[in-house]
């Protein structure tokens, strides 16, 4: 009744229990709002000893439940009294914690908004960052691309001049190709057997009127070793040994370009001597139908791709050459065989075959002629006299010869790189993809180019300078190489009186270093000159007189007077 602030009377009590709402009451007493006076009041009975619930449950339980009811409010009373400060403090912290929470979103919202704007700027200013390395880039490819322009006009100028000359002359050319192509087929199938004189006949007086009477455009100017020689290539030859001449260029031009394989007229061995030199990087493998293994020789090269020379061969060619003459190949999956008697070997496309004959005057059956390109490489007297020429130079002036010899080789070359460099060029133009000025290897190769041109020019005007004055040098000797070349050829012509008169060009030519030797030196050149034309005209005419019949004699040494005559004028 204290706690529920009522007057502690029996009589109050009694009619407190009686009302019908006194559990829900008890349950929903304010236990938060007790005073303390009450708090004391209800202590002070809490502290009596037979205040329990134990003693009171002796009497009623429900008594004990109003005990137990009122000692948890005591207790809670005290409790609540030093609860409360600190749940006021707690309550207190938390709405600080609120009110802080609430500053520090609003401060976390503005921060994460300069976050965004900060973040917005940095993108900004990577994109600045990356559009000014893009124009710095395009500035460098710019300047790049400006320098290349610049290369390019200043290499492509110096070839302008000449590719406009080269582009007219081949588009003069080109009118002609097709009677120029035809008149060149039938030279290089048909002019080989002939000399200089017969080739010039068939050509000039024959088949070009006839192309012109067919109203087939063709140059008239036809040359058929300038239309299917590389200049280059010709010098090569020349160096390698093959004479000058035009009717030899021919030859050449025969013996690399024709589909067959040549059959060499060779009395005086300078086919020979040129083969030899041409592929002897290649591996050159030299037979003969005498040997007893020719066979496996030329099997090998067939199938490992080295050139071949078969040499001193006679009218008749052996039969088990037949397919390697005829090219009689089949084609087994990706490769080409060709059979060799009762066996079948891998044909390489590298391979060469060259034959030769040292007969003067051979004559083939027409099918060696169908199977093979016969090229006469009888010595020629413009031929003759140019290497005479160089060997009475090289014994009388060896400085002067050497001189000539290292220019001639200076010149091929500076003449190969010059075309080496304008076929790379325009292989470059022609490849090239997209704008010319991204091609950094063209650009560097016109640089190059440009460069090495300019150097080669240079060297090549000097050396063709210099040998100019080489060649007014050996021009001296000119008349000595004339005599010693007339007197061969009358060698020659004594084949036509008796055929047992055959004279090598290797023992000629030994005989003339003797007589360049054994004649009287002089200081004076003309003199000498003099001297080295009467000493060998002598010493052809002993030599050659121990084997003339005696009848024979008068006539050879007046061939020699008039032939000499003849040259005199």
């Amino acid at each position: 009744m204290v706690l529920r602030q009522k007057e502690a009377t029996w009589a109050e009590a009694r009619r407190d229990l009686g009302d019908q709402h006194f559990i829900e009451n008890l349950v929903a007493f304010d236990k938060d709002h007790m005073s303390d006076k009450t708090l004391k009041k209800v202590a002070g009975y809490c502290n009596q000893p037979d205040f329990h619930p134990d003693i009171v449950g002796k009497v009623s339980n429900a008594a004990k439940s109003l005990c137990m009811w009122v000692r948890a409010m005591e207790v809670y009373g005290r409790v609540f009294r030093v609860v409360l400060p600190k749940k006021q403090r707690v309550e207190h912290a938390e709405a600080m914690l609120a009110e802080k929470q609430k500053t520090l979103a609003e401060q976390q919202a503005k921060l994460a908004e300069v976050n965004a704007k900060l973040e917005k700027l940095k993108n900004e200013y990577e994109d600045k960052l990356a559009q000014k390395e893009e124009l710095r880039l395009k500035a460098e490819k710019m300047e790049i691309q400006m320098e290349r322009a610049a290369q390019l006009l200043s290499g492509l100028a110096g070839e302008k001049e000449r590719w406009e000359k080269s582009v007219a002359e081949l588009d003069e050319c080109k009118g002609f190709l097709v009677g120029d192509c035809l008149v060149a087929s039938a030279s290089l199938s048909y002019i080989g057997p002939f000399l200089s004189d017969y080739r010039e006949e068939l050509v000039d007086k024959i088949w070009l009127p006839e192309i012109r009477k067919l109203a087939i455009p063709s140059d008239s100017e036809f040359s058929f070793s300038n239309f299917l020689a590389d200049p280059t290539a010709v010098r090569e030859w020349n160096i390698q040994g093959l004479p000058n001449d035009t009717f030899s260029t021919e030859n050449g031009v025969m013996v690399t370009r024709g589909t067959r394989w040549p059959l060499m007229v060779d009395p005086q061995g300078q086919a020979v001597k040129w083969v030899k030199k041409m592929e002897m990087k290649r591996g050159l493998k030299i037979i003969d139908l005498q040997q007893h293994d020719y066979m496996r020789t030329l099997e090998n090269s067939i199938q490992f791709g080295s050139p071949v020379l078969l040499q001193n061969v006679q009218e008749e060619l052996d039969p088990s050459l037949n397919p390697v003459l005829a090219k009689s190949l089949i084609k087994v999956g990706g490769r080409y065989m060709i059979r060799l008697g009762d066996k079948e070997v891998e044909y390489n496309p590298e391979f060469k075959f060259y034959i030769t004959t040292k007969l003067s005057n051979p004559h083939f059956t027409p099918e060696i002629a169908a199977k093979t390109t016969i090229v006469n490489f009888a010595v020629k007297e413009q031929g003759l006299e140019a290497q005479l020429l160089g060997t009475v130079v090289r014994k009388e002036r060896p400085e002067l010869e050497e001189q000539k010899d290292t220019l001639v080789l200076n010149i091929a070359a500076g003449k190969k790189k010059l075309k080496e460099l304008e076929n790379e060029i325009l292989r470059l133009l022609n490849e090239s993809e997209g704008s010319l000025l991204e091609n950094e290897e063209l650009v560097m190769t016109l640089q190059t180019s440009k460069v090495t041109s300019l150097e080669v020019t240079d060297q090549l005007a000097l050396s063709e300078t210099t040998e100019a004055k080489i060649d007014a040098a050996r021009e001296g000797y000119r008349s000595c190489a004339t005599r010693a070349a007339i007197l061969f050829f009358v060698l020659i012509d004594m084949g036509r009186i008796d055929p047992m008169y055959q004279f090598s060009l290797d023992a000629y030519i030994d005989l003339f270093n003797q007589s360049i030797d054994k004649s009287h030196k002089s200081p004076k050149l003309e003199d000498r000159i003099n001297n080295l034309n009467d000493f060998h005209t002598y010493a052809v005419y002993r030599n050659t007189c121990r084997g003339l019949f005696e009848k024979h004699k008068l006539l050879f040494s007046f061939h020699m007077c008039v032939k000499i005559l003849e040259n005199a004028g």
